[in-house]
């Protein structure tokens, strides 16, 4: 017998093996059980979904002899006659052939004339779009009030292309594409009827390469079957339709997550010398992160179609990528996609997209940095991956004039010497015993924070103040500029409120840029421009200030005789 294509052989005869389209078979099959039977249908899809098979079962169906439940019996006299290409009363049109407007005067005179043996005259019209407009409008009374043994069967790959006159006069069913699992399983039946040995790598290849088109599988399917002989393997199957291999993308991303900088020009290069087009693997570069995107979103592999041994794969990436990550590399994927089309050179491009896939750094949500904060879990970045830090400007000067005192004793220049500036936070000395400045001392930055938060403006000046004494629970604070006082008293209700509330207690301040009540002698401070400040300081053994003043000038305390 000789040898008959995959597509006609497995060709259905039923509606029940009319796969992936079952939302159009049962209508069908209800409307011939319940006699509501419509004088036009139109079927619309892509190429190979069953449209014109579905519209010959339905034609098959409707002059049965002997139909159950809707379906033909495949037996009777008219179902053999039909299925041998004898029967009269279906006939088939190519509409591209027969487009123009005499064949279609032909047919709407062969209307007229009643059915040979069915019940029916089924006319089945394919790629009805390719009639031109005179042919439309001269079927369009004939299509509107057909004799009522005529019945009319359009099938359509370009919809738009139908007048809205022809479509509003008939029954409009839309055909889908054939889901990925759907023509795989099929296509391992058919292998297992045939005694084909065929692995799920191969059925996922020819399966994706169909697109959605079952015919188109069938077909491929009967092209690797006749180079691989009866034992179908995913290597000999991706050499022959030169595939690009899957597991290159899985490379990139490793190197993505490893930051291996080698490896897009290795993968570049086996790209080139397997002679892969560079567009078809960008575009499945592009496909496996949205599969990544898939895992990572939903945290299952159900979306993701592939192999089973690459679907195991993916699931490894659901808590490696976050959902920003994976989305800046899409979009620049996309991005270089549009790029590439004008780019002169295709393989240097992708290897500078490469490179710059596996530079990008992971990225983290600010929600996510203060979930991590609150919990306890967050870790600053290493510092071999941390970005470099950006070198602050010096603070300026201060400049110190000696004292009288210490010119005579010392052999020291009269002119200014600059020293670094302290840092404007000091830990004060603490000059009282008492237990409640301890406390004082203890809760100050806390509560120069929480002034902060509420009074901005306010809380910047006590930033850069110190308590120094307490006493009759009077807070004795060194400020820098006395000018603040002024401002400070603005705020006395509110330190009232704000000292009851951290220390538990009514506090009164007395704020104080130079000598403060009770200190026990010291040097005189200088102040940044070079003037002696009336009072004294306390502490100015322990005082930074001090400190600084004797280590760097070489000067020493002078006790008053």
């Amino acid at each position: 017998m000789a040898f008959v294509v995959t597509a006609r052989k497995w060709r259905p005869q039923n509606f029940d093996d009319v796969v992936g389209q079952e939302h159009i078979t049962r209508t069908l099959k209800n409307a011939i059980i319940n006699k509501r039977i419509a004088h036009a249908y139109i079927f619309a899809g892509p190429r190979g979904v069953g449209k014109t098979t579905t519209a010959r079962i339905l034609a098959k169906s409707l002059n049965c002899l002997n139909p159950k439940d809707g379906e033909p019996c495949n037996t009777c006299d008219m179902c053999n006659s039909f299925q041998n290409s004898q029967s009269l009363d279906i006939i088939e049109i190519d509409g591209a052939s027969n487009r123009r407007i005499e064949e279609i005067r032909t047919l709407r005179e062969s209307v007229k004339y009643a059915p040979t043996k069915g019940e029916y005259k089924i006319y089945i019209i394919d790629e009805v779009h390719m009639l031109t407009t005179e042919s439309f409008n001269a079927l369009l009374k004939t299509l509107e009030e057909p004799p009522e043994h005529t019945l009319f069967i359009f099938a359509t790959t370009d919809i738009h292309k139908v007048p809205l006159t022809i479509i509003s006069r008939c029954q409009r069913f839309d055909f889908r594409r054939i889901e990925l699992h759907t023509i795989k399983e099929l296509l391992s039946q058919i292998a297992k009827a045939e005694n084909i040995t065929i692995d799920d790598k191969s059925l996922t290849l020819i399966a994706k390469k169909a697109d959605g088109a079952l015919r188109d599988a069938q077909s491929l399917f009967d092209q690797v079957v006749a180079f691989c002989g009866n034992n179908v393997e995913a290597g000999v199957l991706s050499s022959m339709l030169n595939l690009i291999d899957e597991d290159v993308y899985f490379e990139i991303t490793d190197a993505i997550i490893e930051k291996k900088f080698s490896a897009a020009f290795d993968i570049t290069q086996r790209v080139y010398d397997n002679g892969w087009n560079f567009v078809d693997f960008l575009n499945g570069l592009n496909e496996h992160f949205r599969n990544i995107m898939t895992v990572v979103i939903r945290k299952d592999n159900a979306l993701v179609e592939a192999a089973d041994v690459y679907k195991e794969k993916y699931l490894n990436y659901k808590d490696t990528f976050s959902e920003g990550d994976v989305l800046r590399i899409l979009s620049f994927l996309n991005k270089t996609s549009y790029e590439l089309k004008s780019a002169p050179n295709q393989k240097i491009k992708i290897e500078i997209a490469l490179c710059n896939l596996i530079g990008l750094e992971r990225s983290a949500t600010i929600s996510k940095i203060l979930s991590q904060v609150e919990s306890g879990s967050f870790t600053p970045a290493s510092p071999a991956h941390a970005s470099p830090k950006i070198a602050e400007p010096e603070p300026p000067a201060m400049h110190f004039k000696p004292s009288r005192e210490e010119s005579n004793l010392r052999n020291v220049s009269k002119e200014e010497v600059n020293l670094p500036q302290i840092k404007s936070f000091v830990a004060p000395t603490v000059m009282s015993g008492d237990a409640d400045f301890q406390k004082v001392i203890s809760e100050w930055k806390n509560f120069v924070d929480q002034v902060k938060n509420e009074k901005f403006f306010f809380g910047s000046i006590l930033n850069n103040s110190s308590p120094v004494h307490f006493s009759n629970n009077k807070l004795h604070v060194k400020i820098e500029n006395a000018d603040d006082t002024n401002i400070i008293s603005e705020y006395k209700p509110y330190l009232d409120k704000k000292t009851q509330q951290v220390f538990g207690k009514k506090i009164d301040f007395n704020f104080s840029a130079g000598d403060i009540a009770g200190a026990a002698d010291s040097p005189s401070e200088i102040n940044s421009s070079g003037e002696e400040l009336s009072g004294t300081y306390s502490g100015a053994e322990d005082s930074p200030l001090i400190k600084a003043v004797i280590s760097e000038l070489g000067g020493r305390e002078i006790k008053d005789s």
